[in-house]
């Protein structure tokens, strides 16, 4: 089956279907404009989309003519570490955040600042990755671990291109 287009989104409310199937996308696969792949259901799906469009979770991918029978698009975004820096002075919070930033480039990882957070993808082993932010011994920056779907929808295409691109 041949997908040129979106038709719509689970989160518009307007589809009410008796059947789903669903196309399950991880994090690379969803970035691509051409693609082949079964659904959960067996059927074969060949994506051709319009270069721009981006898929997102829930999208519709195929509907019968009255919307009782479609195909979703599910992605799949792998853990984010999710860092909070400490609110304080000025000074302080440059600091920190320096110090974190040698820390976190020192390692290679990509990283997005949102607000007074630092998102990390996991890349490595939870277990390392958390060790290798408890050895800095960071004052007052705390970490944790966080499905990426958590996070997808407060980020900006860029940004998800980030923590989970090519980029």
């Amino acid at each position: 089956m041949l997908v040129e287009q979106i038709r719509g989104n689970l989160a518009d409310g307007a589809w009410r279907p008796a059947n789903t199937d669903v196309l399950r996308l991880d994090q690379w696969e969803a970035q691509k404009r051409r693609l082949r792949k079964l659904t959960d259901g067996g059927v074969d799906i060949a994506l051709s989309l319009d270069r721009g469009t981006r898929l997102r979770d829930g999208d519709v991918l195929w509907a019968d003519e009255g919307g009782d029978s479609i195909i979703v698009a599910r992605l799949e975004f792998g853990e984010v570490m999710l860092v909070d820096l400490p609110r304080r002075d000025a000074d302080g919070a440059l600091r920190a955040a320096v110090e974190l930033g040698h820390a976190i480039g020192d390692q290679h990882w990509p990283a997005v600042v949102k607000g007074g957070q630092v998102l990390v993808p996991v890349t490595l082993d939870r277990e390392v990755m958390d060790s290798v932010m408890r050895s800095h011994a960071f004052t007052g920056i705390s970490h944790r671990f966080v499905p990426g779907t958590d996070v997808i929808a407060y980020l900006a295409p860029q940004d998800a291109d980030r923590l989970w691109g090519t980029r």
